[in-house]
């Protein structure tokens, strides 16, 4: 990402505002690595989890595991005014607001305030620590197979 606009670092600090958790229809694509730490924290083997809180979703002719929703369209984890698995979150959570999408342009990333109190606002995340956040992504594939099941 040579000569990114993010050259000097951007501000966000998480405000816990639940707004990116609820409301509205959204995915939280796993990967192998967040099932291993929601399996972990949850105290149950990778396959309760995805049996209890997870869905396929078709992608470009693929399948991607993802979290599922609550039936007024908050995250299956969203409970009493936030996150029950905050610890173990899976990292498109974590990593949020820096994925690339995000971060293709200035305008883009201006648009994400309209939403998200934490942008631009708060602590100051150097270049190198936004782009290890997209290296990671990078690093941890997200479980997707074949629809017909290969």
């Amino acid at each position: 990402m040579d000569g990114a606009f993010f050259a000097d670092g951007l501000k966000f600090s998480c405000t816990r505002c639940s707004r990116c958790c609820r409301h509205e229809p959204g995915f939280v694509f796993l990967s192998s690595r967040d099932l291993e730490l929601l399996a972990r924290g949850l105290g149950v083997d990778g396959g309760e989890v995805v049996r209890l809180y997870c869905r396929d979703v078709p992608v470009d002719g693929r399948l991607r595991l993802c979290l599922t929703e609550k039936p007024n369209l908050d995250c299956v984890f969203w409970e009493n005014g936030g996150c029950a698995v905050y610890s173990w979150r899976p990292l498109q959570c974590r990593s949020y607001p820096f994925w690339q999408s995000n971060l293709s342009s200035r305008e883009r990333w201006e648009s994400l305030r309209a939403d998200c109190p934490g942008v631009d606002a708060g602590e100051m995340h150097g270049r190198e620590e936004i782009e290890e956040w997209i290296r990671r992504r990078e690093r941890e594939p997200l479980v997707v197979r074949s629809q017909n099941g290969a």
